[in-house]
């Protein structure tokens, strides 16, 4: 295969036969170091060119060995410009009696979402009312200061605390949409002052990495509610999800008793997730992965909440104070996000565009997020989340 900027084996001179595979054949490349994918009907190895992806290697990674045409047009805003990256990388095409999608996928449930998609695009839906999202970040920053006048003007009691807590929570919550939505370069036309304002939001408001949450996101919608694939449900060791759940927990395998997960989720999962499994992710991310500017943004956030709090409260208070607003935080973000995230009864192989759970193929794993086929070797595994 070629450079960046070289023909590739299947780029070669005009007249030259381009050579042609069967969904048996590329369905073998999904490997580490062997990683074929399919878009547009044409067939590109991307195994050298992983991990040069803007994207991320994982989120390509993903894909290998599969057809990744909705996935390539639902990520990349200017296909024009991307599709100059993918000319070193053709190695051939399907072959003409190869179905364009593998595995029995519904066509016709694709070609229905294209044409959504166009009409979306015609009613211009996808085009961003920035003011909009100007005044969504004003009332976050009207809340954060809200909550400092509730404690300098009433004092810590119990019920100015609560009240500046319930008030800071929902700022927090607030912020979490605001900068999914940045995240996705939807507020503003150009992608940089997108990815600015996400860093400020999730920085500076939040205390997270911006490039942990796109890390994760875009797996998300890479590989929608997908064992091994989607981080958002890799719950390892503290839950399971699917049908291996009630099984390991009748038979005492791993670590907790899964059959009865259902009863014990209300305990931990809403209270325990952005205050532990987040922040314990997001550290891990910055310094493993050495995201530095971010390591910054997240502590200005600390350093101001500190300095706004320790004054009224004292250190250990404002600790406790922090708990608590990261624990009704919690309870909002969970409760409006996994309500729509696993709406049904995972199984089977659905399409792209449909909640579905895929099992690796001629391999057996116990956890989720333990990596499918054509994922790069782990830096770091925290909680079943390879880095």
């Amino acid at each position: 295969m070629g450079r960046p900027g070289e023909p590739g084996p299947g780029g070669g001179a005009r007249g030259t036969p381009v050579p042609t595979y069967g969904w048996a054949e590329i369905r073998k490349h999904c490997l580490p170091t062997d990683k074929w994918l399919v878009m547009e009907r044409k067939v590109y190895d991307i195994s050298r060119w992983a991990e040069r992806h803007p994207g991320g290697s994982r989120l390509i990674s993903h894909h290998a060995g599969e057809d990744a045409t909705e996935a390539f047009h639902a990520f990349h805003q200017d296909l024009g410009f991307v599709r100059k990256f993918l000319k070193p990388l053709l190695i051939g095409e399907l072959a003409p009696g190869e179905p364009s999608q593998d595995r029995q996928q519904n066509e016709q449930l694709i070609e229905d979402f294209r044409a959504l998609r166009r009409t979306i695009e015609d009613m211009k839906l996808f085009e961003a009312d920035t003011k909009f999202f100007s005044l969504i970040l004003g009332h976050i920053l009207l809340m954060e200061g809200l909550a400092w006048l509730v404690i300098y003007l009433l004092g810590t009691g119990w019920g100015p605390t609560l009240l500046a807590a319930v008030v800071l929570a929902i700022s927090q919550a607030q912020s979490w949409c605001l900068q999914h939505d940045l995240g996705h370069v939807s507020v503003f036309k150009k992608s940089r002052w997108n990815h600015v304002g996400q860093q400020f939001v999730m920085g500076q408001l939040k205390g997270f990495s911006a490039h942990w949450w796109n890390f994760r996101h875009f797996q998300h919608h890479a590989k929608p509610n997908v064992f091994y694939k989607d981080p958002d449900v890799t719950l390892a060791p503290v839950f399971l999800l699917g049908e291996s759940s009630v099984e390991y927990g009748k038979k005492k395998r791993r670590y907790l008793p899964y059959n009865h997960q259902h009863q014990y989720f209300f305990l931990i999962g809403p209270p325990l997730l952005t205050l532990v499994n987040f922040e314990v992710e997001n550290l891990a991310y910055m310094l493993v992965c050495m995201k530095w500017a971010d390591l910054l943004w997240a502590l200005s956030f600390y350093v101001r909440f500190f300095l706004c709090y320790v004054p009224f409260y004292g250190t250990l208070g404002t600790l406790l104070f922090f708990i608590l607003v990261r624990v009704l935080e919690s309870h909002w973000f969970v409760w409006i996000t996994q309500m729509n995230h696993l709406p049904r009864d995972r199984g089977g192989k659905p399409d792209w565009v449909k909640v579905r759970v895929e099992k690796p193929a001629g391999g057996r794993r116990e956890w989720a997020g333990r990596g499918g086929g054509g994922t790069s070797r782990p830096i770091l595994n925290i909680w079943g989340l390879r880095f």
